[in-house]
């Protein structure tokens, strides 16, 4: 594969093979030179467990300290005042039937959505629209809610969700390449931090095989696993 030169000269900047500290890592990271926009800093975790099983996917969210970069568009399915309760948080689009219908039809321009437990016995409809692109609302990632206030001032204030897949591969960002080195690492440690607590009871041997922080256009640089357990998730 041919790559630019920009990213070739990120590539000489870290060894493909060594695996790095955090601190090292995001070092590295902050020395690629900027693109035509401000890259998003994101992190691949391969994990030791079986997502077939039930009791080994690993599911859940985290508020980053410092947020996403982004502001997330936030879609609200909600009716009466619950529905007036999402506007006055943030909400971008708010709506039942009708929002329910303009999504049917290929609306999707949005992040991330919210639903009130009422309102899912329709928005289950839009599960082969939004299940494949992990937008689908679920009690256990705090978006299906009655509380849509916290649920939409949570996502618009840097909440992230993350998901195994079938592969055992997990991804998140955690920022922005324009953040401060500081600002990363306190992201990266509360996102790390969470997948280690959710660690199933079920699963043996090493539970984080691979990690990986890379930029949106950027080269991957290898964090070693071994050495990033809670004690040094943290460092």
């Amino acid at each position: 594969m041919t790559h630019s030169k920009r990213y070739e000269a990120a590539a000489q900047l870290r060894d493909a093979e060594q695996l790095y500290t955090t601190e090292e890592a995001m070092s590295i990271i902050k020395q690629f030179a900027p693109a035509a926009f401000d890259e998003a800093v994101e992190v691949s975790m391969r994990l030791g467990v079986d997502p077939r099983k039930a009791d080994q996917m690993v599911r859940g969210t985290v508020n980053l300290p410092h947020g996403t970069g982004k502001t997330a568009r936030v879609l609200v399915f909600a009716q009466g005042a619950k529905a007036d309760e999402a506007i006055a948080a943030g909400a971008d689009e708010v709506g039942a039937d009708d929002l329910i219908a303009r999504v049917t039809d290929g609306y999707l321009d949005f992040d991330a959505v919210v639903a009130t437990p009422d309102m899912m016995g329709k928005v289950g409809r839009l599960g082969r629209v939004l299940g494949p692109r992990g937008l689908m609302p679920n009690p256990k990632t705090g978006t299906v809610t009655m509380d849509v206030t916290k649920a939409v001032s949570d996502i618009k204030g840097g909440k992230i969700e993350f998901r195994v897949d079938r592969h055992a591969n997990l991804q998140f960002i955690i920022g922005r390449l324009s953040f401060s080195k500081d600002d990363l690492l306190d992201n990266y440690r509360a996102a790390a931090s969470e997948i280690y607590r959710l660690r199933p009871s079920t699963t043996k041997g090493r539970y984080v095989k691979k990690i990986v922080i890379s930029t949106t256009m950027g080269p991957g640089v290898q964090i070693d696993a071994l050495a990033a357990r809670p004690a040094e998730v943290i460092a």
